[in-house]
């Protein structure tokens, strides 16, 4: 039996990991001019090497080694700040540098199934014309309303791993059909997923999905080994509707002060491609 003390020394290994080859993809996509260094002999490997990034966040070789080897050491805080601007870090990769090292607390990994609260449930269902859904820590769907089931197809039909967002995107041939933009909201989404999961690196359940979808989709496979994060966005997604033809809607993630592990994703039709008609007809074809 793996009591607390060993699954808490399994999470910071494996954020050891994730920090380590976060490191390393960073460090390999930065050539000598973008830091004002000359580009020399030839290179055989691509990006800086590690003594040039130890060199330019001021540290040791051997010390930078070690973290890039997930080894135990632990970098203060200001060798984070210096790491990252070295690395020439975005905010959210440099949020993602320091939830990695544990800089924030380890957040508790829950065993328990996730619940959808009532007066959120109703909050869903008097979203009559806006497609919206409940998502939990790991992405997967757990509430949505009829506008949803009539846009993207009926989520009562599909198991919990189907229902998950990730793998809607990158496993089901029916759900990649519909987006017009597919690659562009893989991708994004992938590394918006990325970003949340750091916090429950570890967990046997992110862990599983992740090596599914690694088995699953070459795109998935190849992508999630870049370490790409960036910060939840809003934005538009076009809908190519089996029935209704193009669909252009807004969406928008927001998160749940009492339920920070959950948020509400909101489709909002717009005028373009006559949406809200089609929409509206969708709906009445299809009587609750």
């Amino acid at each position: 039996m793996i009591g607390p003390m060993d699954q808490k020394t399994d999470v910071f290994e494996a954020r050891r990991r994730e920090f380590a080859a976060f490191l390393r993809s960073r460090r390999e996509r930065l050539a000598p001019s973008d830091v004002g260094l000359p580009e020399g002999i030839r290179r055989r490997t691509p990006g800086l090497r590690r003594e040039e990034l130890a060199m330019l966040a001021g540290v040791g070789t051997t010390w930078y080694t070690w973290l890039e080897q997930a080894r135990n050491v632990r970098p203060s805080p200001q060798v984070l700040n210096a790491l990252a601007d070295a690395l020439r870090l975005d905010d959210a990769e440099r949020r993602h540098l320091f939830t990695l090292n544990n800089r924030q607390a380890v957040q508790a990994m829950s065993t328990t199934p996730e619940h959808v609260d009532e007066p959120l449930q109703r909050v869903l269902a008097n979203l009559t014309h806006q497609p919206a859904y409940v998502l939990g820590r790991r992405w997967d769907v757990l509430a949505w309303n009829r506008a949803t089931d009539v846009l993207f197809g009926g989520y009562d039909t599909l198991e919990r791993d189907e229902r998950n967002i990730m793998h809607r995107l990158f496993v089901d041939p029916a759900h990649r059909r519909l987006l017009v933009d597919w690659e562009s909201v893989a991708r994004v989404s992938l590394a918006m997923f990325r970003a949340d999961s750091a916090r429950y690196a570890g967990d046997p359940d992110f862990e599983r999905l992740i090596a599914l979808l690694m088995q699953a989709s070459d795109e998935f496979r190849s992508w999630w080994q870049r370490h790409e994060v960036i910060s939840p966005l809003s934005g538009i997604k076009r809908i190519d509707h089996p029935v209704m033809g193009r669909m252009s809607f807004e969406h928008t993630g927001l998160a749940l002060t009492n339920r920070p592990e959950m948020k509400l994703i909101v489709y909002t039709p717009l005028d373009d491609d006559d949406t809200n008609s089609k929409l509206a007809k969708l709906l009445d074809l299809d009587p609750a």
